[in-house]
């Protein structure tokens, strides 16, 4: 049985309402039933939990390709979005389905969080199973979603793919091991046996870095079952801009030079280097530091303003991904961010992006992480050490004082996008990736 060939083949089935599977679809198959010979898996569930650009691009190809897929994700979470809605070229076999729990999220809570959490992964759970797919991959997910996701998904007979984005477990760990020692270990632990057991238990994983597997080998989990494929930049919808656009001119950044930090500011995050940029660049009055974001690390940073103004540094919510190509273009330096907590764990989507709009990038980052590695791989801007102050105002003033140089960083991170980000070559490995999936599903591996 050739799986991953079945999966390419088009299907000509029309998709069925949001509200559950096509008429005639037989639901609440125990895991491992068996369907008509010759039919691969044709029906995809991909979750994404934050609704990030790159996600939806993958759902749209899969569905140009034949597949009826439906995109699912959290409607309260407030960090970067791609294209939520209907488009206009986008298949009748595509649709997509944000999951509400019908209240405000806050991640500064930890209990409620956790209830939110749960409540979260009972109704995606629910929705998904709905839609009797084939296939369904989840990730970004928060692990005591994730789970409830796993377990009715495959009662209702679908195969089920772990996005690996991050060990959640491993930077809860350290986190909290950090501020309640004793507690914090305890809970780290419990996420730890948490998520190593979803792991074993689903019919394939997908890395976003080879740097994940030592890590999977610790959680006992047999390295055949993953495959690495990782993130990638949306590409086709973030064309290049020019810098003095119609959103720059509405912000008020048009004939500035702009330091641009754009997408969620959270914990892993370090505000103060925002800080020390407006600090820096305080007497320079061409210069502005923006930030388009949200997050704790963002609330943090607009408080601090408000107890201590600086002109320069100008705050934005986040934008929407239709506007998205002039606010990178807007830039003359995109900045990213990455504390040491993160390690090498933390697959930088904001970076990729950053790639697609043509501009240097300025990074603060563990050394070991990937992002430092892609950025100096492609040439395209400058990197320090995380937390290195000195180090990063000294990069900056370098972008600014050499208008050569950041054209060549920006110019090489958007070729090395156009030759990496092809999201042809992507389908066709998530499409094996399935395939091979829904054959350990059905015991055929």
């Amino acid at each position: 049985m050739v799986i991953s060939e079945n999966l390419k083949a088009p299907v000509n089935r029309v998709q069925g309402p949001a509200s559950g599977p096509s008429p005639g679809r037989i639901r609440g198959r125990s895991h491992g039933a068996p369907r008509a010979k010759g039919v691969g898996p044709s029906r995809i569930a991909l979750h994404d939990y934050c609704g990030h650009p790159f996600q939806f691009e993958l759902s749209r190809e899969l569905a140009r390709r034949g597949h009826e897929v439906r995109h699912f994700f959290f409607a309260e979470d407030m960090g970067p979005k791609g294209n939520t809605g209907r488009l206009s070229s986008d298949p009748a076999n595509f649709s997509i389905e944000p999951i509400s729990i019908g209240r405000p999220y806050s991640k500064q809570n930890l209990v409620r969080r956790r209830q939110a959490d749960i409540l979260y992964g009972q109704l995606a759970s629910q929705r998904i199973a709905s839609f009797a797919p084939d296939v369904t991959i989840s990730g970004n997910t928060p692990l005591e979603a994730q789970a409830p996701i796993l377990r009715g998904v495959r009662q209702a007979g679908s195969a089920f793919v772990f996005w690996m984005q991050d060990f959640y477990s491993l930077a809860a760990a350290k986190i909290l091991s950090r501020k309640i020692p004793v507690v914090g270990h305890a809970i780290g632990a419990y996420y730890r046996r948490l998520e190593a057991g979803m792991l074993r238990r689903s019919d394939g994983i997908v890395l976003a870095s080879e740097d994940f597997r030592p890590a999977l080998k610790d959680f006992g989990v047999s390295d055949a079952a993953a495959d690495v494929i990782p993130n990638w930049g949306a590409l086709d919808t973030l064309p290049l801009r020019p810098k003095d656009n119609s959103w720059a001119m509405q912000h008020g950044l048009s004939g500035k030079y702009v330091f641009l930090y754009a997408g969620t500011l959270a914990l892993k995050h370090n505000p103060d280097l925002l800080w020390a940029l407006a600090e820096h660049f305080e007497g320079d009055p061409e210069v502005v530091i923006a930030v388009a974001a949200s997050g704790v690390s963002y609330d943090a940073l607009k408080v601090r303003n408000t107890l201590e103004p600086k002109p320069n540094l100008v705050f934005l919510p986040l934008q929407p991904m239709d506007v998205f190509p002039d606010v990178l273009g807007a830039a003359d330096v995109l900045v990213a961010l990455l504390e040491n907590d993160a390690g090498p764990f933390s697959v930088p989507s904001k970076v990729l992006s950053y790639f697609c709009g043509g501009r240097p990038i300025l990074l603060s980052a563990p050394p070991s992480n990937l992002s430092v590695r892609l950025v100096e791989e492609a040439a395209a801007g400058l990197c320090v050490p995380a937390g290195d102050r000195q180090a990063f105002v000294a990069a900056a003033n370098r972008l600014r004082g050499e208008s050569q140089t950041s054209a060549r960083f920006g110019a090489a991170g958007r070729a090395y996008a156009e030759n990496a980000f092809s999201i042809s070559n992507v389908a066709d490995r998530f499409e094996a990736t399935f395939g091979k999936a829904v054959g350990r599903s059905r015991g055929s591996f």
